[in-house]
């Protein structure tokens, strides 16, 4: 249960002030200036676990794609998945794709205009369906995210640890006051208002509390107790990167050995990689290149070794279908983040493929 201080007045109060802050501190956002279903469905998926700025550029370029959803549901999986290198969580990508094609075939193309409909599809659970439903349709219901869930445990002076160990009556009770206070006449702005407080005032760390439209209603104002965060692990990783000429001289034309990870692995399936160096210890003299590159909560040091064709077989480990592939087709296929980055690095793929 919510506390019972939280009367109609102070409701309302705390709903104006949020609403009055969003409407002149929002970002600039280009989902932000659409009220297509589709467009804001595409744009909660892609927030999700990633961040604002890397979204904005794969977004744009995903929508001049697939402008609509008819669109992506007549893709090629592979088209998608080549449009999302760079997001992570390849997962989401293939159930975005999915879902496109189901409600394609059996919802004339239109996608539910109710939260609890559109949780029944493929891939939308509660978060994005209720950020669709408020946002895009004007229905009152609640959008409950990480950075929610931040706002009103401060708000009500809640002791919140991780997701994963939060007990459910603390759960509930974010909830129930999350419901209360969605405006009844702009839902979806409302929503976005809490939101958009936990990620640009209200943050994990050293929140902005001065700057806080509701900070005469927070009981915490400041920083929390919380559980501490799981702590990023740390492991190497080497790869061959091996060209040769292709089709003609120019260097568009040269060929790069790709890999592509088999369809069992959880992680990235179906998507193409460098192949993995045998020996990962790399001599300074045959060193390529060095990067950092995080996968969830892993991050890797990874170097880069130039092969040359016929070393590859001695110098690198078998696993997965193998294929030369021109540099303008690399650019446009389902590359994981680290093959691209490699890759653009090296000045053999455009800045913004």
């Amino acid at each position: 249960m919510a506390r019972q201080d939280w009367d109609a007045k102070k409701i309302v109060r705390v709903q104006n002030r949020l609403l009055e802050w969003y409407d002149r501190s929002r970002r600039d956002l280009p989902w932000r200036h659409s009220d297509d279903p589709y467009a804001i469905w595409i744009s909660e998926v892609m927030l999700q676990q990633t961040r604002v700025a890397v979204v904005v550029e794969r977004y744009l370029a995903f929508m001049l794609r697939f402008p609509n959803l008819a669109s992506l549901a007549q893709a090629r999986e592979e088209d998608v998945l080549a449009l999302w290198s760079g997001l992570g969580y390849y997962r989401r990508a293939r159930m975005l794709h999915k879902t496109a094609r189901f409600v394609a075939e059996h919802l004339q193309g239109s996608l539910p205009n109710t939260a609890e409909e559109l949780r029944q599809l493929p891939g939308i659970g509660a978060y994005t369906s209720a950020a669709v439903a408020s946002i895009a349709y004007g229905e009152r219901v609640a959008v409950v995210d990480g950075n929610v869930e931040r706002v009103l445990c401060r708000i009500e002076g809640w002791k919140a640890g991780r997701r994963s160990s939060r007990t459910p009556q603390l759960q509930r009770k974010i909830e129930k006051l999350a419901a209360r206070l969605v405006s009844p006449l702009h839902p979806g702005d409302s929503n976005q208002a809490l939101m958009e407080l936990g990620a640009t005032l209200c943050l994990p760390r050293n929140p902005q509390c001065a700057a806080c439209p509701v900070l005469a209603d927070c009981k915490t104002q400041g920083e929390h107790q919380t559980m501490p965060r799981q702590r990023m692990q740390s492991q190497e990783a080497a790869y061959a990167l091996s060209l040769r000429n292709g089709r003609a001289a120019s260097r568009a034309n040269w060929e790069v050995l790709l890999q592509q990870r088999p369809a069992t692995l959880t992680v990235m399936p179906g998507l193409w990689e460098l192949p993995s160096l045998a020996d990962p210890a790399v001599p300074e003299d045959e060193l390529r290149m060095t990067l950092r590159h995080a996968i969830m909560l892993v991050n890797y040091s990874v170097r880069i070794r130039t092969v040359a064709e016929n070393n590859v077989k001695a110098m690198t480990v078998a696993g997965g279908k193998r294929r030369w592939v021109p540099l303008d087709e690399a650019a446009k296929m389902a590359l994981t983040g680290l093959a691209r980055k490699v890759l653009t690095r090296a000045h053999l793929l455009p800045v913004k493929p």
